[in-house]
């Protein structure tokens, strides 16, 4: 345990360091840096939700408030969490699947997909540049005809499969 990292911060150098997989070494910078950006903007957007309802009375507009810094950690924490659960399993020296960094980087990168596809389901009508274009025209155009309350249903789903898959490997 000398070797081992102390909190949170730590386990990102960590993980970095005593990962099994280049791959996982990859998905722990560019998720934590995706990670960083979106609470970067969850961060933005809860002071501009702030700006927007402060002259407002409490109530059902705090709650609001509340809400935006409850999805951002939904989308952000999740990012963190292979980083997290590998470093955890290399610090106790737990015996896991032998591939288990690698898969808990592709359920990571397939989490970043799943938030993008909520993203391109949830964009308002009036944002949208036009009818789609191009090889991705047909999948673009079912991601918009879908009802924006869908677009929960993939990042909730890469979810529950992220806590599958930790809870299989690592039995």
């Amino acid at each position: 345990m000398a070797d081992g990292y102390r909190g949170v911060i730590g386990a990102f150098p960590y993980a970095l360091r005593n990962g099994d997989s280049l791959f996982f070494r990859l998905y722990v910078v560019v998720g934590t840096l995706v990670a960083l950006f979106l609470g970067g903007l969850f961060a933005l957007s809860i002071v501009v939700q702030i700006g927007n309802t402060a002259s407002a009375p409490g109530g059902s507009l705090t709650l609001s408030r509340t809400f935006v810094a409850v999805v951002g950690l939904f989308v952000a924490g999740p990012l963190l969490a292979p980083t997290l659960l590998v470093a955890r399993k290399h610090r106790k020296g737990l015996a896991y699947h032998p591939r288990y960094d690698t898969i808990m980087a592709a359920t990571g990168f397939a989490f970043m997909l799943s938030i993008y596809l909520a993203a391109i389901i949830s964009v308002p009508d009036s944002l949208r540049s036009g009818p789609p274009s191009g090889a991705l025209a047909p999948l673009l155009s079912l991601l918009y005809a879908l009802p924006r309350i869908s677009a929960l249903v993939p990042p909730t789903g890469m979810l529950g499969a992220m806590a599958a898959i930790h809870y299989l490997l690592s039995r």
